[in-house]
């Protein structure tokens, strides 16, 4: 009985290394990673909403390994540059990825 848990404990701890290893060589997240990566993602989100030059359902926001990157359109040239300002203002983020467009008022 104590051989099994002892063994079921290697393999699980065994599985749980390989998949952080695989993670880490390919690029991907790791579990922490990703719910860090996804609080960034809903705090830039929420400083959006609260700022009344920013329409926040225009501009996206993913985040990778505290690389936030927005995207979208906007308004106005300050729009944009407001965006990015808030998104580098919260805690964790490393780099903001600016793919925002500005749309042309003349048409």
């Amino acid at each position: 009985m104590q051989v099994t848990k002892i063994s079921r404990t290697l393999i699980v701890s065994a599985f749980v290394l390989s998949m952080a290893s695989c993670s880490l060589f390919s690029g991907r997240e790791t579990a922490g990673q990703y719910v860090d990566d996804a609080t960034i993602t809903t705090k830039v989100k929420e400083a959006f909403v609260a700022d009344p030059q920013i329409k926040a359902s225009q501009v996206n926001v993913e985040t990778m390994q505290g690389t936030v990157q927005l995207s979208g359109f906007v308004d106005s040239p300050a729009s944009e540059t407001r965006a990015v300002e808030k998104a580098y203002q919260i805690p964790g983020v490393k780099s903001v990825k600016d793919d925002i467009i500005v749309r042309s008022t003349n048409r």
